[in-house]
């Protein structure tokens, strides 16, 4: 095995730990130790290995036939054991750490809160088939997928569930129902209750936009109201101005020296470009007279720099203006996504590929509920998330559920997938050696299967929960 060294902060280092004491809780995990007393932490349910880096001990990516230890993890130690004696991991911080109490990452690392398992399952409304699906290295599999439900496709990696979801699913339905888009993987027919189902939308982690002035208030149409808002104020008025001036994408009230960026790229011919502050507005955007128009003692520009949550409650306090309504029923979702803490105007091109989903994912729950069910497909939709967004991101699901749509996700957290309705997991393991049918059916029931490796994992996760 290739040799690697991670160099995470002792913060990361000692929340490695607290987490792999509460999900490994009195189960045994072999490591394996080398001369340099460089170790590595192998689970003994699964074939990957974790590094991450501990002072004393340096934790890295080890050769698997080098000696054999063994660390048992306990919620109120964690001691290595060997052959040369016993190892104690330094316990001052991660002890302070749960006893915190403003700490979300304590709160759900000591149980205080958790995204506990649905007390009951929803029924699906209808049911569609994928038939004889064979795409790359599937193996000619029927697939139902469950409609007016959350559904979870899972399995390791390279098992087959991207080919399913996003290769053969979506471009087939697609098809089906709007005669476009690309073509679909190879596969027989998808049959079943398809007249139930209005549209299929693929939410990924794209870029909400190519433009370096999109941004997240543009894209969920919450910037049109607040640009009415400011051209009805009676200095607006006076001096002609409408909704279109306070608009950085068209001429009109924009600095034109930037054109509404904020900043000139200055272009190197030999090294990377440069962004400079525009000198003509300062990086405000705008024109000194639209800056000049203020709502309760705020520019245009200050809204701009306002997070999701300091708008909300900005706009929250004027009650009587109808306008200030639609503006927070327009940037509620971005909140109930976990996104209140970015920027109205913070450019597109800044978010993360799971900021740009869930911003998606706010724009179509900000959009008035009506009639047919239109299917969600996600791919990782939890990557890179705290658990308290995706305690948020599952509430969001809930929502589009109870609206009458199907949300389908492909997906390995355990937390999602405990949650689902309903459960295909693909495999056994990746490649030549997956793209079959290990199990279908409720999490329940994954959890009983030995043949997973996703229900080994989820029948741990309940064992300890």
């Amino acid at each position: 095995m290739e040799r690697q060294t991670y160099t995470n902060t002792n913060r990361y280092l000692f929340l490695f730990l607290i987490a792999l004491m509460v999900s490994c809780s009195k189960n045994d995990i072999q490591i394996a130790k080398s001369l340099n007393k460089e170790i590595t932490i192998y689970p003994d349910y699964k074939d990957v290995t974790i590094p991450v880096n501990i002072a004393p001990l340096n934790f890295s990516i080890a050769d698997s036939s080098e000696h054999c230890l063994i660390i048992k993890g306990e919620k109120t130690q964690l001691q290595v054991y060997s052959d040369e004696g016993l190892f104690e991991i330094p316990q001052k911080r991660w002890k302070a750490l749960l006893k915190e109490k403003k700490s979300l990452t304590a709160d759900y690392l000591t149980g205080r809160r958790k995204i506990a398992v649905p007390t009951s399952r929803r029924s699906p409304a209808a049911w569609i088939t994928v038939k004889g699906a064979r795409q790359n290295n599937l193996k000619n599999i029927d697939v139902r997928i469950p409609l007016g439900v959350m559904t979870c496709i899972t399995g390791v990696s390279g098992s087959g569930k991207s080919s399913l979801a996003k290769g053969i699913l979506y471009p087939a339905l697609r098809r089906l129902l709007f005669d476009t888009g690309l073509k679909p993987g190879d596969f027989d027919a998808i049959e079943g209750d398809l007249s139930t189902l209005r549209s299929v939308e693929m939410v990924d982690q794209n870029p909400i936009g190519k433009s370096s002035r999109s941004n997240p208030v543009t894209y969920i149409k919450a910037y049109d109201e607040i640009r009415k808002l400011y051209a009805d104020q009676p200095y607006a008025q006076r001096s002609g101005f409408n909704p279109s001036h306070f608009s950085f994408n068209i001429a009109g009230g924009r600095c034109e020296e930037c054109q509404g960026e904020g900043f000139i790229n200055v272009g190197m011919q030999f090294m990377a470009d440069v962004e400079l502050v525009c000198e003509a507005c300062g990086g405000k955007r705008f024109k000194d007279e639209i800056l000049e128009v203020r709502y309760r003692e705020k520019s245009i520009y200050d809204i701009l720099e306002m997070t999701v949550d300091d708008a909300i409650a900005f706009f929250g306090d004027d009650k009587k203006n109808a306008t200030c309504k639609r503006i927070i029923e327009r940037l509620r979702p971005l909140q109930e996504v976990g996104l209140g803490y970015i920027r109205l105007g913070q450019s597109s091109s800044t978010l993360s590929g799971g900021e740009s989903q869930r911003v998606k994912l706010a724009s179509f729950l900000s959009k008035e509920s009506t009639e047919g069910n239109v299917m969600f497909i996600f791919d990782e939709p939890t990557t890179g998330l705290h658990f308290h967004d995706i305690n948020k991101l599952l509430d969001a699901f809930n929502a589009l559920i109870a609206r009458g749509h199907t949300i389908v996700i492909v997906e390995h957290n355990m937390d999602v997938i405990k949650c689902a309705d309903w459960v295909v997991d693909l495999g056994p393991k990746a490649g030549d050696r997956g793209g079959s049918i290990v199990f279908e059916g409720t999490p329940d029931g994954l959890a009983g299967c030995k043949e997973s490796y996703t229900g080994r994992y989820l029948a741990l996760r309940e064992k300890n929960e």
